[in-house]
C-alpha cells in the first residue's frame, strides 16, 4: 500500500469519526490516479511502521499528485524527520490555497491557531502561529517560548537529536527569537501547550 508522503488529507478512519471534507478529498484523489499509470518517488524512508510505502506520486503526464491535492486545499503539509522531500514546494502550495480559502482552509477545524489559544486544542495535529518571545537553551535542549510563563504559555521544544538536524540545515534555533513563525505538529500538554520540533521543515518564518 502506498501513502502520500509529506501531506495529510482528510480521511475516513475505520471505526472513528470522519474528518471534515474526507469524501471530497477521496474523490479528488480517485479522479487523479484511478486507471492511470503512476511512478513513485521516495524522498526518505521506503516503509512506515504500518508497512505502507510513503512516496511522492507522479502521473505518466508528469502531474504531481501531492501538489494537486494541496492546490485544491484538500491536504495540508505534514512532513516527518525521515521524509522531508519537497517540503518548501508543498508549503508554498498550501499557503496559496489558504489565502484563497480553498477546501479545508475555509473551516476553523483546520485553520492555523494563534499560540494564545493553543491550549484549547491538545492531542491533535495543529498549525500554531505566533512570535517567539525568547529562546532558552538548557543543556542541549532548546525551548522557544511564546509568553512570559513557560508553565502555561505555548512552547516549542527542540531536543538534542533534532537540534542537530536544525544545525546541519544551517538553522540555528536561537535565530527564531523575535520572529513570527508557524509550526505544525502534534500539540501536547506538558507544562502548558507544546509541540516538539523534530526537523526544521516543521517551522516556517512568516516575518
Amino acid at each position: 500500500m502506498v501513502r502520500l508522503a509529506g501531506v495529510q488529507a482528510p480521511k475516513i478512519p475505520l471505526g472513528k469519526k470522519q474528518w471534515l471534507l474526507a469524501d471530497k478529498a477521496g474523490d479528488l484523489l480517485s479522479d487523479l490516479v484511478l486507471n492511470r499509470r503512476v511512478s513513485l518517488y521516495f524522498g526518505g524512508q521506503r516503509r512506515d511502521r504500518y508497512g505502507r510505502k510513503p512516496a511522492h506520486i507522479f502521473r505518466e503526464d508528469g502531474l504531481w499528485i501531492q501538489g494537486e491535492m494541496l492546490k485544491a486545499g484538500l491536504a495540508r503539509v505534514q512532513t516527518s524527520p525521515d521524509n522531508r522531500a519537497f517540503a518548501a514546494e508543498m508549503t508554498t502550495l498550501e499557503q496559496t490555497a489558504r489565502r484563497k480559502s480553498l477546501g479545508i482552509w475555509v473551516m476553523e477545524y483546520y485553520r492555523p491557531k494563534d499560540h494564545a489559544i493553543a491550549g484549547r486544542h491538545h492531542d491533535s495535529f495543529q498549525i500554531i502561529s505566533g512570535t517567539v518571545r525568547d529562546v532558552t537553551k538548557i543543556r542541549t535542549t532548546y525551548y522557544l517560548n511564546f509568553g512570559d510563563d513557560w508553565q502555561s504559555d505555548f512552547t516549542i521544544v527542540i531536543k538534542p537529536l533534532p537540534a542537530r538536524k536544525f544545525i546541519r540545515a544551517d538553522v540555528q534555533p536561537e535565530l527564531y527569537e523575535g520572529k513570527k513563525i508557524e509550526i505544525r505538529g502534534w500539540l501536547k500538554s506538558l507544562n502548558g501547550p507544546m509541540i516538539e520540533a523534530s526537523h526544521p521543515e516543521q517551522i516556517t518564518i512568516i516575518k
